[in-house]
């Protein structure tokens, strides 16, 4: 997995129609217009929100046709759950060393 690819992935996923577009694509492949279609912003606007997205190497695309079929990128997705699982076991693991070093009259 390429060094930073979570920071560049936890970046785009700061705007809440890159969230939104994501949960979307989570249920499969989509075109810019299906994308749009559920959202309230325009289709030019879904657009840079996928080339962001794309960028930061949440997305892939593929030409079929005259239309690009968005999909969530694995290697994006991974990075992220990676990132938030790490960060899960070092929190966890500083609380199981408080409460082992916590007296119970100070508990």
């Amino acid at each position: 997995m390429p060094e930073g690819l979570h920071q560049a992935a936890l970046d785009a996923l700061g705007d809440p129609n890159r969230r939104a577009i994501v949960e979307i694509l989570s249920g499969g492949e989509r075109s810019v217009q299906e994308i749009a279609d559920q959202l309230t912003i325009s289709r030019p606007a879904v657009s840079r929100h996928l080339r962001m997205l794309k960028g930061a190497g949440l997305v892939d695309d593929q030409a079929e046709g005259t239309r690009r079929i968005y999909r969530l990128r694995d290697e994006g997705v991974e990075a992220v759950r990676s990132y938030f699982a790490e960060v899960w076991d070092e929190a966890v693991a500083r609380f199981r060393l408080v409460a082992e070093n916590t007296s119970a009259e100070e508990r």
